[in-house]
């Protein structure tokens, strides 16, 4: 999206915390302006810089419209877009912990998202669950949001790739960050379920440690699956495409508030089966028993059945599931949907 900006004549200036994607960056021709994030931290003072920086780089740089993406991003660059007048579109990427339980944390974020988007142009949403609960919570009407469908997956990148050869071994693959969140522990517990009678079954884990998480799973628990024989630990790749292409089927269990996980539409633009929970995001990935299966979050009994399911299939039931995942991701989650609807909001602010 920054690249289609940037080839139409506007210029992009990217603010967020330094990784290992800035170069990329500033490769593309945008702007690169480091800010310090705590991703999961609360403490007031960090959150009190944080917000100061984002209202500093916005009056300071005068954007046409700012776009925003994850939950501080868009709350304190809401505030300070109204402060300054600056028209504003925030993508809510998913609801994160705060959303999962009552309590005071919960309270608070909906406060500040009441007063964040209070003067919004739109905002997006990655799936139904959330843009109909903003809405049910009034913290945005419904004439002002706009459904996205994830965050796209580039189709000729993620391009369709036969089934791997049917062998004794059948590989799952589980991607993301290794989060109890994410499942990461259902997948191992149905691992062990399923190998009691599939003992060739193969369960990797592909994504990276995350220790600044509640909910990361730390090396001496990751170290000790790997020693009992339970999954392979594939670490972390630039490019996941291969590893998906070389996959039978993707597993996420996550039971985490995601926005739509962005492993689950490369999976199936690479034409893989998917198993995954009944979960805002993740359901909507997945047409139960067509692409693959749905199960109960946080249920280890379901998820080693529908694993069982998949592998006590035929070749070619495999290959139907993952035929019809990926025409299902071409026809509903392609990232030019996604573009375009950045591409309109950007004309609609233009005309204002």
């Amino acid at each position: 999206m920054i690249q289609r900006f940037i080839e139409q004549g506007h210029r992009v200036t990217v603010l967020a915390p330094a990784d290992g994607y800035v170069e990329r960056l500033r490769a593309l021709g945008c702007t690169f302006i480091p800010i310090t994030m705590k991703r999961n931290g609360v403490g007031l003072m960090s959150e009190i810089k944080l917000l100061a920086a984002i209202f500093y780089w916005f009056r300071r740089l005068k954007p046409e419209i700012v776009f925003s993406f994850t939950i501080k991003n868009n709350i304190y660059g809401g505030v300070s877009s109204q402060l300054l007048g600056i028209p504003f579109a925030p993508n809510v990427t998913g609801l994160g912990p705060a959303f999962e339980k009552e309590g005071w944390l919960n309270r608070l974020v909906i406060f500040l998202y009441r007063i964040a988007f209070r003067r919004t142009h739109v905002v997006l949403f990655q799936n139904p669950h959330d843009m109909a609960l903003f809405t049910e919570l009034g913290l945005i009407p419904k004439d002002r949001v706009h459904l996205l469908p994830g965050s796209g997956v580039n189709l000729e990148k993620f391009a369709v790739r036969p089934m791997p050869e049917r062998t004794a071994s059948i590989r799952f693959l589980l991607v993301g960050r290794l989060l109890w969140d994410k499942g990461v522990g259902v997948y191992v517990e149905a691992a062990k379920i399923v190998r009691l009678s599939h003992p060739q079954a193969c369960f990797q884990l592909l994504g990276p440690l995350d220790p600044d998480s509640r909910s990361a799973v730390d090396q001496g628990q990751l170290d000790k699956w790997i020693s009992e024989g339970i999954v392979e630990y594939l670490g972390t790749k630039e490019d996941v495409a291969p590893v998906l292409e070389a996959a039978h089927c993707i597993v996420l269990p996550s039971f985490y508030h995601e926005g739509t996980p962005r492993s689950l539409l490369e999976a199936g633009a690479v034409g893989r089966p998917i198993i995954t929970t009944d979960m805002p995001g993740c359901r909507d990935v997945v047409v139960d028993g067509k692409t693959g299966y749905l199960v109960a979050p946080n249920d280890v009994e379901q998820l080693a059945e529908a694993c069982m399911r998949f592998l006590d299939s035929s070749a070619a039931r495999q290959a139907s599931l993952g035929a019809a995942s990926r025409l299902h991701i071409a026809e509903t989650y392609d990232e030019e949907i996604v573009i375009g609807a950045y591409r309109e909001i950007l004309y609609q602010i233009a005309a204002l």
